[in-house]
């Protein structure tokens, strides 16, 4: 029952997928929302669970990117009938689901422009946001996602921001949706924004690309980063007078090193705001027999932090995770239209 001391230690837990199922299981461990992304979309549906429905779809007469995209939007939209209540009860600050807008914007091969990517972004915000009222509309923090998250906010778009590695990245998606959401028509009352700060990727860059680091401060970037961020955004939202919490999500919480504890990112960042960590993480954490405390504002020692930020350049790592982080995201959805596509083929549709 470790979930429930993690969520009294005052973390918000959600799942990092929209299966059906699992969100059904998770939720009875008190998980209050959940994420989506190209990459669980795609597993879900190679695993067979909308074959179904994806007959009936081509029977419509519908292309490969729209089933895609139809799928996409019903998972998300059940998620979202599981979570509504939550979203209720706490009025709009917990409860929400995720949905990503489409990782091929940024693919090379789309032949779009940066002015064209942002625009791309800006309408796909405004068409999926209308899916439901405890829907969050992912946009990452490249360059062309975040050149339009000032719009996107301004919009009424409830927004999480994503694939963000760095400070930089997080100041300039703050500031931007901080902007546009003073141009609300609706004005602040329901103004909410998460940002979603990837932790074990940072830790897997640096065991390959910083090696110099001592045995002591490998494995901690992730974590002091990630400490950094949440404690600016404690301190950039207090004074603003919101009547919900503009939080951090702490992503990318499972581990990626052999031996390390499967719980080190959840027992690391506990105590505040957000963790959407996968099944697997949740499922060790719930368990388990620990009690989990607040460590979110603990640092680790001062010579760690110091060997970190003089040792890791986090302009490289940041260039480097979104040329990873904008791949993992575009594969899979080419790999669920090609899905799609021999579905078509073999149910003798063209």
């Amino acid at each position: 029952m470790s979930l429930s001391s993690l969520i009294a230690a005052g973390t918000k837990v959600w799942l990092d997928g929209v299966e059906p199922d699992q969100i059904q299981k998770h939720r009875g461990w008190g998980i209050t929302g959940a994420t989506s992304n190209p990459a669980i979309v795609s597993k879900i549906i190679g695993r067979g669970h909308c074959d179904d429905r994806i007959s009936e779809l081509i029977e419509q007469g519908l292309t490969d990117e729209q089933i895609a995209w139809e799928l996409d939007d019903e998972l998300v939209k059940s998620a979202q009938c599981a979570f509504l209540p939550t979203w209720e009860r706490t009025k709009g600050n917990d409860g929400y689901v995720s949905f990503e807008l489409d990782p091929l914007i940024e693919d090379e091969a789309s032949g779009l422009n940066s002015s064209e990517r942002v625009r791309r972004y800006l309408d796909l915000a405004k068409k999926w946001s209308a899916g439901g009222k405890n829907r969050m509309i992912k946009v990452p923090a490249s360059a062309a996602g975040l050149g339009a998250l000032e719009a996107i906010s301004a919009a009424g778009v409830t927004i999480n921001v994503t694939l963000m590695f760095t400070q930089r990245q997080y100041q300039r998606a703050r500031d931007a949706i901080w902007g546009g959401a003073q141009r609300r028509k609706d004005g602040l009352r329901n103004f909410k924004s998460v940002y979603s700060i990837f932790v074990s990727r940072v830790d897997v860059y640096t065991e390959t690309h910083v090696s110099d680091l001592s045995a002591d401060a490998q494995g901690w970037v992730g974590i002091v980063n990630a400490k950094r961020i949440w404690r600016e955004n404690q301190e950039f939202w207090k004074d603003k007078g919101l009547r919900l919490q503009q939080e951090i999500v702490f992503a990318s919480t499972g581990v990626k090193k052999p031996g390390d504890p499967p719980d080190k990112y959840v027992d690391a960042l506990a105590g505040s705001d957000i963790q959407t960590n996968p099944p697997a993480t949740n499922e060790v954490v719930e368990t388990s027999s620990k009690t989990y405390t607040r460590h979110v504002d603990q640092m680790p020692p001062a010579n760690i932090v110091s060997e970190i930020d003089k040792k890791v350049d986090m302009l490289e790592l940041e260039q480097l995770l979104m040329e990873e982080g904008i791949k993992k995201f575009a594969d899979p959805q080419k790999a669920l239209l090609g899905l799609i596509a021999r579905k078509r083929a073999s149910a003798g549709r063209q």
